[in-house]
């Protein structure tokens, strides 16, 4: 599976959610982060992993066709039984590097395609043009992270319904501070995922830092740990006492159900009688 993270304003978090992601992911596939950002790459500074092997390695040797398995000989571990493939800090490196490992025979859709594989790319800020628009089109889902002040939702309003046309299945996730959820949803006129809240001393687990002061139990490891569940086709706890739901369907944005109460993480839907139909394992999250 090829889970892509990406913005189209500012730094709402997209590298430490992929790390959350992946760390939240189900422990019986092998989790794998791929630093995609055009921009370069954060992780080798943050949690002091070598120059090599990484982004660079890999694309010196997918130049020419080779066997998906050669990925795993550029991978470097994370804390929690994860592999990253860091990308190099200087962008012109990073757009080099994706020009050869997003192409039709790069032996990243390779290993993604492995049914006991999981693949997040960090893709970074969504430019028009940018080295990683293929991953998009080729990932299964979409994780499109924007923060919620006004500025940043401006750009997210240009730019999300070209974007959705290009993923195969589109997440808009909000995270942070800043306008309510459901004022986001009536003003775009699009389904929220999940909101990632401000949790700053678990984020700092996922960026290479130890949390300041007492550890707590925040809001951000449980609606990353319920995206996951949800995005992998497992279950979560019960809901609470169900809520009336509505299907909104947004040109260019697939089918998303969501409560007219709140926000709703939820499995891709089955198509039942020719109509998109969710599970019923959604979660529930109150903005």
């Amino acid at each position: 599976m090829l889970i892509a993270l990406a913005s189209v304003k500012g730094s709402p978090g997209v590298t430490t959610l992929a790390v959350a992601l992946a760390a939240g992911w189900p422990a019986d596939v092998r989790r794998l982060i791929v630093e995609c950002d055009p921009a370069g790459g954060d992780l080798a500074q943050r949690f002091g992993l070598a120059a090599t092997p990484g982004l660079l390695s890999l694309a010196a040797v997918a130049r020419q066709p080779v066997d998906p398995d050669i990925v795993w000989n550029h991978v470097q571990p994370l804390p929690g039984d994860l592999q990253v493939i860091p990308g190099p800090s200087g962008g012109q490196q990073a757009r080099a590097a994706l020009s050869t490992l997003t192409s039709p025979t790069s032996p990243l859709y390779g290993i993604a395609r492995r049914p006991a594989v999981a693949m997040f790319t960090d893709c970074g800020r969504l430019d028009p043009g940018s080295p990683a628009e293929p991953l998009i089109r080729n990932a299964d889902f979409l994780l499109l992270i924007s923060g919620t002040y006004s500025d940043e939702l401006a750009h997210l309003a240009t730019r999300v319904h070209d974007i959705g046309h290009a993923a195969s299945r589109a997440c808009l996730v909000l995270a942070g501070r800043g306008h309510p959820t459901h004022a986001v949803e009536r003003e775009l006129g699009i389904p929220v995922m999940a909101r990632i809240p401000h949790d700053p001393n678990a984020a700092a687990r996922y960026t290479g830092r130890a949390a300041a002061g007492r550890r707590r139990a925040g809001g951000l490891d449980r609606v990353v740990g319920a995206v996951a569940l949800a995005l992998s086709g497992g279950t979560t706890r019960e809901p609470s006492p169900p809520v009336p739901d509505f299907v909104q369907q947004v040109p260019g944005i697939p089918t998303q159900l969501t409560a007219a109460s709140g926000v709703r993480v939820l499995p891709p839907p089955t198509v039942r009688n020719g109509h998109p139909h969710a599970g019923a394992s959604g979660k529930e999250f109150l903005s």
